[in-house]
C-alpha cells in the first residue's frame, strides 16, 4: 500500500486529534475508532442519543459469561468452557427531543458538525447545529470521558443552546441493559446472528440465555443504581449514575429505575439564547463474587468523590496523566500530519487498552468491541508488553502479573495435556483454555515461550530484580519444564532435541514437527530459565530455597534445560539456503498468491483448513518473526534469504504480520517494502484495511506500529539488557524521534540520515551501542555519525517466490498453483509432468 488510505474528507489529518467532519453514525468502524477506554472500562463511540448504531458496547476488562462448548465430536482435553466478554449496561445514552422531534443523525437537518477525540486529554467531543422542522436552530455540545485517574469512572455532559426560536426540550438520560434487553426503539447490543455459531471466528458469540440476572435497583433525586449477577460465571456488577442539571429556565426532573433500565427525564422550555446543561457521572464496579449491595456502596463512594470535586478538576487530572504518558511515549515523524495522527492514534489505543488494566490481561481488541470474545492471546506478550516495558514499566509489570496469577491454571492445563510444568491457554479470560479448535489453538505451545520472552525483556530492561526473583523465575522455570517434557531426544549421528505436534504463529500450517519459531523460542525459554534459577541461587539463596521448595525443583533440572536448548533442532536447508518453517514445509507446493482473486482473502473465510494446510502459504510471518525476536541467533545472510523466501508466500491475512515484515524488511535492506508494510499496519483500523475494525481495534497491530518505528526504522535491538541501534530511516522521512525508558532512566533518540543522537532526560546515564560503538548517554547529549541507512535491496525479488523452479533435496521441482476449481473443466496437467521429467 502506498500513500494515505484514510478518507480525509471525513477524517481530516490533525496531528493530535481524530476528527469527524460529517454525521456518519451507525458505521461500526467509526464506533470503534472513536471508542474511549482506560484498560478497565471501555465505551464504543456510539452517539449519545443512542441511535443509529451498528453495535452498542460498554465493556469491563475480565467481566465475562461462561458457556459450554458443544463439540460435534469431543475428545479428551478439548476446551469445554467458552468465555465471552459481557456487554455491560450502557450509560452513554442521553436522548434529546426538541419540539418533540428526536435527534437522529441519520435524518436530522444538520447545519454544522464536528466530532473529535483529543489524544492529549482523552475526551470525545461533539459540536453540531441542528435545524428542526419548525425552523428553530439548536446548538448541541456533548462530551464523554473515561477516566484514567479513576478507572471506575466515566464523565459525560450535554449542553443544548437555543440559537433561534424557542421550543420544549426533553432529555432522557438512561442506563440500559442491552445485553439482555433493548431500549424503546429496539436498539440492542450487536452480536453474531446465530447463538453458539460464528461464521467469522474473529467475531463474538451470541449468548442465547439471559446473561445479566438483576439483583437490585435503586434511585433518588440525583442518583440511580442497577445491580446484576452473571447467570453462569457468577460475576457481579453494579453501575450507578449521578446527574447535575443547570438551566436558565425552570426544569422538571423525573427519576425511575427498573430491573433493566434506569432513567432520569429532564423537561423544560428554553428560548433564544438560553442553555440547558446536564452533567452525568457514571461508576462501574465488578467482582468475581462480592454481593452487589457491596458494589452499590463502592459506586456510591466513587460518585461521592465526583460531587466533592468538579468535572473540570477531573478533566485537568486526565490531561496531566496523558501529558506524562506522551512525554515518555510519543514518537514523532515530522512532515506528514496524517501519518503523525495515525501514529499517535495507535499509541493512544495502547494507553486505552493497558493503562488501568491493573493486573488483568489486555484483550486482543482492548475494550473497543466484542471481537475475539474479549479474549487475551499471545499478542500481548510479543507486541504490547515490550512496548510497555520501554515506555511505561509499571503497566508492563501489571500485564505480567496477570500471567503470574494464571500460573495455577497453566499448571492444570499442562497436566491435562500430559505435560509437566505449566502450559498457558491459547485464548482465555479466566485462565482456562477457550479455544475450541485445538489445531490452531492449543497446539500453539509457543505461547509459553512468548510469555517467557515478555518476562525476560521486562527483567532485562527495567532491572526489576524483585519481580525477576519472586515471579519471573517461577514462570520461566515452569515453562522450561514443559519444553523439556514436551520435546524428546533422537540420535541421528548426534543427539538432537525435537519438538513435534505443534503449531507456530502461522495458523495456515498446523500440528507440525520442529516448527522453527517454536524451537527457537523454546531454546530461548530453556536457557533463560536455567540462567534465572542459577543466578537466583548466587544472588539470593533464601529466595532460591523458597523457589525450590515451591516448585519441588531438582538439582539437575537447570542443567537438563541447558542440554535441551543446546540440542534443539534448528532446521536449515542447504539447497535453498533457508530455514524451513517445519520438517515437511518444503515438501508442499507453493500457493500462487498473485493469481488468487482479491475476494478470496482472507483465505480462512473461503477455504477449508485442509485445503490451506496442503500448501506453502502463510497467514502471518512465522520464521520472519523468529528473525526479529531472536535476531542474534541468525546471520545477516540467513535473515535476507529467509525474508525473501517467505515474504512472497505470506498473505498478511493476520493483522499481526505486516508490522513484523516491516521490521525485518528494513533490517535486510528491502526499505521500500518496509515502508509499505509499516503503512499497512499503521492504517489497519483507521482505513479498515481488514474490513473488521467494527469488531474492535487491533491492539497488537497498534503495538506493532511502535515496534516498526523503534525496532524497524530506529534499528533498536536488545539482547540480555544490552540496547543497540542500527537505524533504517526511510528516504522520505527527515527524522524520527522517540523516548525510551531503560533501567529507570529516560533517554530521547533522534535519527537523521547522517547521524543518530541521544540525550538523557531523567535518571542516571545509560550506555548503548551504535553499529558496534559503545556510547554513554548523558544530559549533555551525544551524536554518532551514520555513513548510511543500511543496505538497499531490489524489491522485485519479493514479487514472486525465488524458490519456484528450484529443486528440493529429493530432486523434485518446486512449483506454485491454486486449489482446484471444482466447476472448471478438467485438464490433464501435462506441464507438471514435463517439468518433473525434464
Amino acid at each position: 500500500m502506498t500513500g494515505d488510505p484514510v478518507d480525509r474528507l471525513l477524517l481530516p489529518a490533525d496531528p493530535w486529534r481524530l476528527v469527524e467532519t460529517r454525521p456518519s453514525a451507525g458505521e461500526g468502524m467509526l464506533e470503534t475508532i472513536f471508542s474511549l477506554a482506560n484498560g478497565y472500562l471501555g465505551m464504543r463511540g456510539t452517539p449519545s442519543e443512542g441511535r443509529p448504531a451498528a453495535e452498542h458496547g460498554t465493556f469491563i476488562n475480565g467481566f465475562h459469561e461462561t458457556w459450554r462448548i458443544n463439540h460435534a465430536e469431543a475428545a479428551y482435553g478439548f476446551a469445554t468452557t467458552g468465555q465471552t466478554i459481557v456487554n455491560v449496561p450502557d450509560a452513554t445514552v442521553m436522548k434529546l427531543y426538541v419540539d418533540d422531534e428526536p435527534l437522529l443523525l441519520s435524518v436530522a437537518d444538520i447545519e454544522s458538525y464536528e466530532r473529535s477525540i483529543d489524544f492529549r486529554d482523552g475526551v470525545l467531543r461533539r459540536d453540531l447545529v441542528w435545524r428542526i422542522p419548525s425552523g428553530s436552530r439548536v446548538r448541541i455540545r456533548s462530551t464523554r470521558m473515561v477516566s484514567f485517574t479513576d478507572r471506575h469512572l466515566a464523565l459525560m455532559s450535554l449542553e443544548i443552546t437555543m440559537l433561534k426560536g424557542s421550543a420544549p426540550v426533553v432529555v432522557s438520560s438512561q442506563i440500559i441493559n442491552r445485553q439482555d434487553d433493548s431500549d424503546e426503539f429496539g436498539a440492542q447490543a450487536g452480536t453474531s446472528p446465530n447463538p453458539g455459531e460464528k461464521a467469522d471466528p474473529r467475531r463474538t458469540t451470541a449468548l442465547s440465555h439471559r446473561v445479566l440476572e438483576p439483583t437490585g435497583h435503586w434511585h433518588s433525586k440525583r442518583r440511580m443504581l442497577l445491580g446484576y449477577r452473571t447467570a453462569t460465571s457468577g460475576m457481579t456488577l453494579a453501575v450507578g449514575a449521578d446527574h447535575l442539571v443547570e438551566c436558565d429556565a425552570d426544569v422538571e426532573r423525573l427519576m425511575s429505575t427498573s430491573k433493566d433500565q434506569g432513567r432520569m427525564v429532564v423537561r423544560t422550555r428554553i428560548t433564544e439564547g438560553q442553555t440547558l446543561r446536564i452533567r452525568k457521572a457514571v461508576a462501574y464496579h465488578t467482582s468475581r463474587s462480592v454481593p452487589t449491595r457491596e458494589l452499590f456502596d463502592r459506586c456510591r463512594r466513587t460518585l461521592d468523590r465526583v460531587r466533592e470535586t468538579t468535572f473540570e478538576a477531573l478533566e485537568a487530572e486526565q490531561r496531566q496523566y496523558l501529558e506524562d504518558y506522551w512525554t515518555r511515549t510519543d514518537v514523532e515523524v515530522p512532515g506528514d500530519d496524517g501519518q503523525q495522527q495515525a501514529i499517535r492514534w495507535c499509541l493512544f489505543q495502547l494507553a486505552q487498552a493497558a493503562a488501568r488494566a491493573d493486573q488483568q490481561g489486555i484483550p486482543a481488541k482492548g475494550l473497543t468491541g466484542s471481537g475475539y470474545e474479549g479474549h487475551y492471546f499471545w499478542d500481548t506478550d510479543v507486541y504490547v508488553v515490550p512496548f510497555l516495558t520501554f515506555t511505561s514499566p509499571q503497566w508492563a509489570r501489571n500485564a505480567l502479573r496477570f500471567r503470574v496469577n494464571l500460573l495455577p491454571q497453566a499448571r492444570d492445563r499442562a497436566r491435562e495435556l500430559a505435560q509437566r510444568g505449566a502450559l498457558y491457554p491459547w485464548r482465555t479470560i479466566n485462565g482456562e483454555e477457550a479455544s475450541a479448535y485445538y489445531a490452531a489453538g492449543t497446539a500453539q505451545y509457543h505461547i509459553d515461550a512468548d510469555v517467557a520472552y515478555a518476562m525476560a525483556t521486562y527483567a532485562d530492561i527495567t532491572g526489576d530484580e524483585g519481580f525477576a526473583a519472586r515471579d519471573g523465575a517461577r514462570v520461566l522455570a515452569e515453562t522450561a519444564r514443559m519444553w523439556a517434557d514436551l520435546g524428546f531426544w533422537r540420535s541421528n549421528g548426534a543427539q538432537d532435541f525435537h519438538i513435534h505436534g505443534v503449531t507456530g504463529p502461522d495458523e495456515y500450517t498446523t500440528v507440525v514437527n520442529n516448527n522453527l519459531f517454536t524451537n527457537v523460542m523454546a531454546r530461548f525459554n530453556l536457557r533463560r530459565a536455567a540462567e534465572a534459577v542459577t543466578a537466583l541461587a548466587e544472588r539470593d539463596p533464601a529466595a532460591h530455597a523458597a523457589l525450590v521448595a515451591e516448585l519441588d525443583l531438582h538439582d539437575g533440572e537447570p542443567e537438563e534445560w541447558l542440554a535441551c536448548a543446546d540440542g534443539m533442532v534448528i532446521l536449515f536447508d542447504e539447497a535453498l539456503g533457508i530455514h524451513p518453517q517445519d520438517d515437511r514445509f518444503l515438501e508442499l507446493e507453493l500457493w500462487d498468491l498473485p493469481a488468487t482473486p482479491e475476494e478470496a482473502f482472507p483465505l480462512f473465510l473461503h477455504y477449508h483448513p485442509l485445503v490451506i494446510y496442503r500448501f506453502q502459504v502463510l497467514k502471518q510471518a512465522d520464521v520472519v518473526l523468529a528473525l526479529f525476536l531472536q535476531g542474534a541467533d541468525f546471520t545477516a545472510e540467513e535473515k535476507l534469504a529467509d525474508f525473501e523466501y517467505y515474504d512472497p508466500i505470506t498473505t498478511g491475512d493476520s493483522t499481526l504480520s505486516a508490522v513484523v515484515q516491516s521490521i525485518v524488511a528494513a533490517e535486510v535492506g528491502h526499505q521500500k517494502a518496509a515502508l509499505e508494510y509499516f503503512r499497512d499496519g499503521l492504517y489497519v483500523d483507521l482505513a479498515d484495511l481488514h474490513r473488521n475494525t467494527s469488531d474492535g481495534v487491533h491492539i497488537a497491530s497498534a503495538g506493532g506500529v511502535w515496534n516498526c518505528l523503534v525496532h524497524g526504522f530506529g534499528g533498536m535491538r536488545h539482547d540480555r539488557g544490552e540496547v543497540s541501534f542500527d537505524p533504517r530511516l526511510p528516504a522520505s522521512w527527515p527524522e524520527l524521534r522517540f523516548p525510551l525508558t531503560i533501567r529507570g532512566s529516560r533517554i530521547r533518540v533522534t535519527v537523521r540520515r547522517r547521524a543518530i543522537s541521544f540525550v538523557l532526560e531523567t535518571g542516571e546515564s545509560v550506555e548503548v551501542t551504535v553499529r558496534g560503538e559503545r556510547v554513554r548517554v548523558t544530559a549533555e547529549g551525544v551524536e554518532v555519525p551514520l555513513a548510511d541507512q543500511g543496505p538497499l535491496r531490489d524489491d522485485s525479488r519479493l514479487e514472486e517466490s525465488p524458490a519456484i523452479g528450484d529443486h528440493r533435496p529429493d530432486g523434485s521441482i518446486i512449483t506454485s498453483g491454486l486449489p482446484a476449481d471444482p466447476d472448471s473443466p478438467w485438464e490433464f496437467p501435462v506441464s507438471a509432468i514435463e517439468d518433473e521429467t525434464a
